[in-house]
């Protein structure tokens, strides 16, 4: 009998638990800053750009989405002294969680609030070229071998680097699951608050390692768009019919995630509400989704069970959509048979057009994106979007307004694997 009382306490304690968005930051190729990324996505500015180096003129695919490294706080975080022991992506995690903390206010003083306050953040891959380099100098000798070398490849060490310079010891927490590392990063930490494990969670990813030798490795799985090396903002094209490939970018998103009745006591600014979390393996194969679309729908289902609300409560879904020319029509389907006749009233757009795919930091920046769509009733555009596969209600090439009683979305990533994640949102 204690026991189901326990049970009972728990399960309503769980969900007395929402948790909501108090914090957000973006270093992406269209510009670091929130308010300033999110009105050059808007205006349909692109950040994807030729790759210059010489090593990559032999390559298939010659484009990238870039960071600017002309922003101050960019330069600084990626400076000598900083990489000598940390990954670039870790420098730029810090980054977006310092503009995240100073959007939400959140900067805790005594242990109590440090303990509540965790970290969940991760990468899709590690810097190639850190580990090329580092095998160079160790022909040269031993000692030429950079103690860092270790840290500094360490998927967790973004989270790491975070909770040692706040403070903050709470669940420091760390995924790597290919491009779906964001969104499941959100998720976890969204799980972690609702089940009282914390009360604020730092959360998101980073990804920093375009390379010659990144990019020759995912043009030999033929991944990558090769067709638009002399147009490179042409070149990611979500759900179009000349889609050839993804077109690989950096950076990191980072949010604070807050309880509720936390965010309320203290005043905080509420951009939006976490409202569910799904998660499904396809269990099919190492690179492409299955044909059925069947894991997606697994996925966004989950995520619409664990948010207990109605399909018809869906009016937008942010995809996940690469512009490689098998995901992008299984995603598709997959919204087609899951919502049936309620998809055509459904908006979906992919935002992959403007910056190129992430990787592990892609499901938290398009998260970001999401959430500010629900805040602002503005849907952001596909771009490159002028032949669509099929007759879904894509938002292309110029922002949407997003008019519903209740703006409700489901955020989709998915990765190499077979791992896939939803999150659902909503306005608050």
């Amino acid at each position: 009998m204690k026991l189901v009382q326990q049970v009972r306490y728990l399960t309503k304690y769980q969900s007395q638990r929402r948790v909501v968005v108090s914090g957000l930051g973006v270093v992406s190729p269209i510009g670091t800053g929130t308010k300033i990324v999110w009105d050059n996505l808007l205006k349909g500015h692109c950040g994807i750009v030729c790759l210059q180096e010489e090593d990559y003129k032999k390559l298939p695919c010659r484009i990238a989405g870039l960071i600017s490294k002309q922003d101050d706080d960019v330069q600084k975080a990626l400076s000598k002294a900083n990489l000598k022991s940390m990954a670039p992506a870790t420098c730029l995690a810090l980054v977006a969680t310092a503009e995240a903390l100073v959007d939400a206010k959140w900067f805790p003083e005594c242990d109590r609030e440090k303990e509540m306050t965790g970290v969940a953040l991760g990468m899709g891959m590690i810097d190639l070229k850190d580990v090329c380099d580092t095998n160079e100098a160790l022909k040269i000798g031993y000692n030429k071998v950079s103690p860092f070398f270790v840290p500094r490849i360490l998927p967790n060490m973004a989270a790491g680097q975070i909770s040692i310079k706040y403070g903050f010891r709470g669940p420091n927490h760390s995924v790597s699951t290919a491009c779906a590392t964001g969104a499941h990063s959100i998720g976890d930490a969204y799980r972690f608050i609702k089940y009282g494990d914390a009360d604020v969670m730092v959360c998101g990813g980073a990804e920093s390692c375009i390379s010659p030798l990144a990019i020759a490795g995912f043009c030999r799985l033929r991944a990558l768009s090769t067709s638009f090396n002399d147009e490179p903002e042409k070149a990611s094209r979500p759900f179009d019919q000349k889609r050839d490939g993804f077109v690989m970018g950096e950076g990191a998103a980072v949010l604070v995630l807050e309880e509720y009745e936390h965010a309320l006591r203290r005043n905080a600014k509420i951009y939006a509400e976490i409202l569910g979390y799904g998660l499904s393996g396809d269990g099919s194969h190492i690179t492409a989704p299955r044909e059925d679309g069947s894991g997606a729908m697994l996925s966004m289902g989950r995520a619409l069970q664990d948010a207990n609300i109605r399909k018809n409560e869906i009016t937008y879904v942010n995809a996940h959509a690469t512009s490689t020319p098998i995901g992008d029509g299984i995603e598709s389907t997959a919204i087609k048979k899951l919502f049936g006749g309620h998809s055509s009233k459904i908006s979906v757009s992919s935002t992959k057009g403007a910056h190129g795919h992430l990787l592990g930091a892609a499901g938290n920046l398009e998260a970001v994106f999401t959430i500010l769509a629900c805040q602002h009733g503005v849907i952001p555009p596909t771009l490159n979007l002028e032949n669509p596969v099929d007759d879904l209600n894509y938002v292309a090439n110029v922002p949407e307004k997003w008019q519903t009683e209740r703006r409700v979305a489901l955020k989709n990533s998915f990765g190499f694997g077979g791992t896939n994640a939803t999150l659902c949102i909503a306005q608050i």
